[in-house]
């Protein structure tokens, strides 16, 4: 599992001990973006809208292109724009505007979506992301947990070898029973000055959990009664 660890983290000095690491840098909070690009192992390029969904302000999709193009290459790649509670027909609209190569880009799974629309992106892009949505907002809770195992049963019995599945804010789930390829989370750089522990410290003990590479089918009680 490769673990994105997201920015902007403050102050600078204590950034520089994570030279190395995968970062995640969001189109919303960019400051951090050439360093990260320039000292960072890999970079995942956030495109910003839960954040600023989150304070009721749109992407300007157009922009948040330009701001790519001299960023984007292997081995970084970007989160292709989406709608937070939106249709698939929305999702649907964004993904035939991404001008880069789906090398590059992972569109986004929203947990309210239909199965259906998982396994279309599932065969058709190389990564992709699980999303949060209204009814399954705070991640790893119940309702999320059931969830995202009917996600992974129907990619198990479609896909022999699970697809590169990128959890959004997802950092803390490493170690648990989903096969997670990548996670990114804000949590050192919100945490480690409150915490007071060297950021480099924190980020190591995260990237040390890892999670399963493959999924058992996990049948409802309602399927083992039939």
């Amino acid at each position: 599992m490769i673990h994105y660890h997201g920015t902007p983290l403050t102050p600078r000095s204590e950034l520089l001990k994570l030279s190395g690491k995968n970062f995640c840098v969001s189109f919303a909070n960019p400051q951090d973006a050439d360093w990260c690009l320039a000292n960072g192992q890999s970079v995942l390029w956030d495109n910003g809208a839960f954040s600023l969904h989150t304070k009721g302000r749109e992407v300007d999709w157009l922009a948040y292109y330009r701001w790519l193009e001299p960023r984007l290459g292997h081995p970084h790649w970007a989160v292709i724009p989406d709608v937070i509670d939106g249709t698939e027909c929305e999702q649907r609209a964004l993904l035939e505007s991404w001008p880069f190569s789906s090398q590059l880009g992972a569109p986004v799974w929203h947990l309210g979506l239909s199965i259906d629309y998982l396994l279309e992106i599932a065969d058709t892009w190389p990564r992709f992301c699980f999303g949060s949505t209204k009814q399954y907002w705070q991640v790893g809770s119940e309702t999320w947990e059931r969830r995202c195992d009917e996600a992974f049963n129907a990619l198990a019995k479609r896909h022999p070898k699970m697809p590169w599945v990128h959890i959004l804010r997802g950092l803390a789930l490493c170690g648990d029973r989903w096969p997670f390829a990548s996670a990114d989370s804000v949590n050192v750089a919100r945490n480690h000055a409150t915490a007071k522990v060297c950021p480099e410290r924190m980020a190591r003990r995260i990237d040390a959990v890892q999670c399963p590479i493959s999924w058992t089918v996990k049948h409802t009680q309602k399927e083992m009664l039939l």
